[in-house]
């Protein structure tokens, strides 16, 4: 096997070939010294009459054969060009030594620019040892502690400078979908760039967050920015499910299997195959469930109900929860086999009252989401947010989080008539968080008791009709208002509630 040596000629290497190495050899010639090889290919970007002095010193000792490579590069940091230069080099040298052999890459001399290419190169198209030389420590292997897909390569000239400086500090291209997560605090920062490192992976990934988080957007621009993302992404609430229809959503049944299969059905797992399912508050699941849950993803199979053949699905899951899985673990609410087998990945999204600097952010934008999607109805004008009215939505502890805050910046702009949200706008319709009672506070509860269902109806029934009011019967936009998914959702509550549309 021969082994070949890659670098760039820096400008150490220059100066050392003036001085004839009294002040040090340069990296190169370091290593060659320190390692043994069977030719020595170089890339140049300086001028001829710069270079000469060092070849002739260099030749004059050491017997390895030389080749150099003149480059003309725009820039010493423009990476496409860096990197069809390298590329040139690694092909002419398998050119003349075959494929067997043995690749070092120099990182020291040379710009930043051009270390990441190396690295790049020799963690994905060919395998190489990287070498890196100081005069503290001499010439070593340079241990660099992370891989790079080779997917990325073959977009790598399409790329602009900072992603690929972004892609030789070991992290994925920036995803598009990941810039619909608005935020600045540090907190959000950490989760996103794990979200983004986890994404190019398919092992399954547990977000835990409280109600209104963001937990279903950061699990689809997971899937979007995954190499599944051409692929379904499947969304399935755990707590929607009867127990006894459990299997069937999930794996799907055959025709005649129970009383109402009037045909055969896939499951969610099947219609998943090759993408992600996303599997909302997984902790809702009774341990019947979970068991099965579990055997499908230890497995990768599932079986239709009413069938005996086990069917393969390819399937990433990410699952979310409300609540701190693994404090029910001892409990015995939820499986200690599921919970490790889902939190592979665990990404922990923090209440909005400690996202620092995110609310801010968020008010615009969210603002501006809203004047956008108001475009053309009648009455309606493009609003703005006083600064008092923004103080009290910063000084608000947002217990519904990004959802809350969502619905109430959407009441205010529809409630107020001007062009301008004011303090009272907000105070009117922003939703006072409950206290603690303390013992001069009224009980309502008492020996009597009360009809709690009565009383929830009532609410509920209120705000329906509240909402119609407000959206001028806009179904989707009222449901929106409540917090619910969908219309269909909002409908079916109406019907519930018996508020007439």
């Amino acid at each position: 096997m021969s082994k070949i040596l890659v670098a760039w000629i820096g400008r150490t290497d220059l100066k050392s070939g003036i001085n004839k190495g009294r002040d040090g050899l340069g990296p190169l010639a370091n290593a060659l010294d320190a390692r043994a090889f069977d030719h020595a290919f170089f890339l140049n970007n300086y001028p001829a009459g710069e270079v000469a002095p060092f070849l002739v010193w260099l030749k004059s000792r050491t017997h390895v054969p030389l080749s150099v490579h003149t480059v003309v590069l725009t820039s010493p940091t423009n990476f496409g060009e860096i990197y069809h230069a390298a590329l040139q080099v690694i092909e002419q040298s398998l050119a003349k030594y075959g494929k067997d052999v043995q690749f070092t890459f120099h990182l020291s001399p040379g710009t930043p620019a051009m270390a990441a290419v190396w690295i790049l190169l020799a963690k994905t198209r060919y395998p190489a040892e990287l070498l890196e030389s100081s005069l503290e420590q001499g010439v070593r292997t340079a241990n660099v502690p992370f891989d790079i897909s080779a997917e990325f390569i073959p977009s790598l000239l399409l790329k602009s400078d900072e992603r690929l400086e972004r892609l030789s500090a070991g992290l994925p291209p920036e995803a598009p979908e990941f810039g619909q997560i608005i935020h600045r605090s540090s907190v959000m920062k950490n989760v996103v760039a794990k979200a983004r490192r986890i994404a190019l992976r398919s092992v399954p990934v547990l977000i835990e967050g409280e109600s209104g988080t963001g937990k279903e957007l950061l699990a689809r621009a997971i899937h979007r920015s995954s190499p599944r993302k051409e692929k379904p992404f499947i969304a399935v609430n755990c707590g929607a499910i009867p127990t006894e229809l459990v299997e069937s959503e999930f794996f799907g049944h055959k025709k005649g299997a129970f009383t109402g299969a009037i045909s055969d059905r896939k499951g969610c797992f099947e219609t998943a195959h090759g993408g992600t399912l996303f599997l909302d508050e997984i902790g809702e699941l009774p341990l019947s469930a979970q068991v099965k849950i579990l055997r499908v993803l230890q497995e990768k199979e599932v079986v239709k109900v009413g069938d005996n053949t086990p069917l393969k699905v390819d399937v990433r899951v990410i699952a979310a929860t409300n609540r701190n899985l693994i404090q029910e673990v001892p409990t015995g609410s939820f499986r200690a086999d599921l919970y490790y087998r889902l939190a592979v990945a665990l990404l922990i999204l923090p209440p909005l009252r400690e996202r620092d600097g995110d609310i801010n952010l968020l008010i615009d934008h969210m603002l501006g989401e809203i004047n956008r999607d108001s475009v053309g109805e009648p009455g309606y004008v493009d609003k703005n947010i006083s600064a008092g009215a923004r103080n009290i939505m910063l000084s608000y502890p947002w217990p519904g989080n990004a959802r809350e805050l969502f619905n109430t910046i959407h009441r205010a702009a529809v409630w107020s008539p001007d062009e301008i949200i004011t303090v009272e706008d907000v105070r009117e319709i922003l939703i006072t968080p409950p206290v603690a009672r303390t013992q001069d506070s009224p009980d309502l509860l008492n020996a009597d008791g009360v009809n709690l269902p009565e009383m929830l109806a009532n609410k509920a029934h209120d705000y329906l009709e509240r909402a119609l009011g407000l959206t001028s019967g806009n179904k989707t936009k009222a449901a929106k208002l409540l917090g619910l998914p969908n219309y269909q959702t909002f409908t079916n509550w109406c019907e519930k509630y018996g508020v007439e549309e």
